[in-house]
Order: C-alpha cells, then structure tokens, then sequence
C-alpha cells in the first residue's frame, strides 16, 4: 500500500505527502522483501534483487517530491536485514516494517512470465498495530493488490487499515494477478474500496469474466468495459495499460488514451509499479487525464530505460506539463 499524508489536512500542495507501500513484497507489495530475477528476455540478470510493488512505488514517490513508506513485515533473517539496509540506502524509512521471528522474508523466482512465489511468508502475517492505525489515519493515499490478500490475516489486515483510514482518503487497487492467488471474492471486494481501478490489458477480460460482466470484451471494447467497472465499483478511475502501446484512462467525465513511449527496454521489472507511483502523484494534485497519462507513461518508460539505483533520475513532476 502507499499512503500520502496531508501535512494541514487540507492543501495537498503546501507540504510534502507522505507514500507508503504496503502489500506483499518487502520491494512491491508485502510478501516479498526479496525479487531473485533470474531468466529476463530483454537483460538476463541473476542472483537477488530488492523487489515487489510497496517498496518500487514509495521509492518513485519520493522521486517525485512525496514521502515514501514502506509498510510490509519481514522476517528476522538475513534477507530482512538486507532489505532494511537497502531501504536505509534509498533514504526509504523502515519505521512501518514490521518484523516476524516465525516466518522468513518472503521471496519470488521470475521467469517470465511466470513467478514462484514463497509461501508462508513473514507478509501472509500482516498484523494491524496501533501505528499502522495512526498511519493509515493520516493517508491521503493508499495503494492496495491482490497478492497481497491471498492469507485470511494479511486479507483481514488490509481491509482494517482501508477502514482506519479517513472516508476522503483515495484508496487504489493495483490488481496485479499471479495465479492462484486471487478468487472472484476478493477482486469484487477490492475494487469495492477503491478510489483508482489498475489493471493492465491481459487481466481486464480475466477480471471481467470473474465479476461476470454482461458485455464480453471484444477489440475496441476496451472503454465500455472501463466504463462498467466504474459503475460497478463507484471509483473516480479505471487504468487500463497496455504495456509498450500505453494506457487508456477511463472516468465519469470521459476517457483518454496515450500510445505510450517507444525506448529500447533494459528492465521491465517495476515500471509498472513506477507508473502507477506517477499516475496518483498526479491524480492527487488535480491533474487533467492527458496530463496524468502523459506522465505515468514517461515515468513507466524512464524505468525501462534504466534499473532502479541510488542514481535514476525521475522526469519532471510538474502536474500541467509532466
């Protein structure tokens, strides 16, 4: 999850919002503190690599002038302290980890496009504590999955801190499916509590079927089926993106679509997670859809281009002209 924090209360602006990644890895979503990327068609890389969407999407938000935090659980290993040593590096705070002495940090294999993912990780334990309640109570923002959710308690968590937060907090569901770890319940259920709807091409007609949508998606379909999730859902936005060919944005006061940016990719791994980091940065500041779609694409773009290091350099933040 990521969570901004209005400094006043009222002026998003005036001070510096606060992010948190919170779900399964320690790096994404919290299970995982640890991505072992083994197997990439576009760069082979091997051995372990900090990984998963809380912790890519604090980093990028600190990028871009908000507060990344990460709130995961970890295990008391030597991958934990890894992660934490990691986070400390990228000036990420580790306050929100929360640490197990019964589980191990959790890990994923990649070989695209299939992942191996650890169970019985430290991040299947989430545990509402008393300041998580205080930090979900702050939050202008909240960033939720599905992986995340695959554990009754981790599941039971999430939804104690969407309800800790305040009713104007915008809460958004990053689907992100990974076979078998998502069910019919918890995506109607998820997007139920969200403010912001993402999901990219090949899962839209997997959500739509499971949520049993009158209209099959057939090509060029793509916008009815945003409209229908809205209705659905009672969100303010569907994201649809559609990997080097862009994203399309869907609301109540209409739709726009950008073709995406052509780059030599070097690393795929957590562009997503930067473009959804972008696309909320700029949704919570007002932003126009061109203006916000333009922007998460470059950001989506800019990771491609270049693995996240103590170095990346984020593109502008400037909402109006990104």
């Amino acid at each position: 999850m990521v969570y901004w924090e209005r400094r006043d209360g009222a002026e998003l602006l005036a001070g510096r919002p606060e992010l948190a990644g919170f779900g399964d890895r320690a790096s994404g979503r919290v299970p995982n503190a640890f991505s072992r990327k083994q197997v990439r068609r576009s760069r082979p890389m091997q051995g372990k690599q900090l990984g998963g969407a809380p912790a890519n999407f604090a980093y990028i938000a600190s990028l871009l002038g908000d507060h990344g935090i990460v709130a995961s659980r970890i295990g008391t290993d030597a991958l934990g302290d890894e992660a934490k040593q990691r986070f400390q590096q990228l000036r990420l705070p580790t306050d929100f980890l929360q640490s197990d002495p019964s589980h191990l940090t959790g890990t994923v294999r990649e070989d695209q496009p299939h992942y191996e993912i650890s169970t019985d990780a430290a991040w299947d334990s989430l545990e509402m504590t008393s300041q998580w309640r205080t930090l979900a109570a702050q939050a202008t923002a909240i960033c939720f999955g599905s992986l995340a959710q695959r554990s009754p308690v981790a599941r039971r968590t999430i939804h104690e801190f969407l309800g800790a937060a305040r009713p104007t907090t915008t809460r958004i569901f990053d689907v992100n499916l990974r076979q078998p770890f998502y069910s019919k319940d918890i995506l109607a259920d998820s997007i139920r509590r969200s403010s912001i709807i993402k999901l990219n091409q090949e899962e839209l007609p997997v959500v739509l079927q499971l949520l049993e949508s009158p209209t099959p998606l057939t090509p060029g379909k793509e916008i009815l089926a945003g409209e229908w999730l809205l209705h659905l859902s009672g969100a303010q936005l569907v994201c649809i993106t559609r990997g080097a060919q862009g994203s399309l944005l869907v609301s109540k006061e209409g739709f726009h679509e950008h073709p995406g940016f052509s780059v030599q990719t070097v690393d795929t791994v957590g562009a997503g997670d930067a473009f959804t980091a972008a696309l909320v940065h700029h949704f919570l500041r007002g932003a126009p859809l061109s203006a916000i779609n333009e922007a998460a694409n470059r950001m989506g773009a800019s990771k491609r281009i270049q693995p996240f290091s103590k170095k990346y350099a984020a593109p502008t933040n400037n909402a109006s002209a990104p």
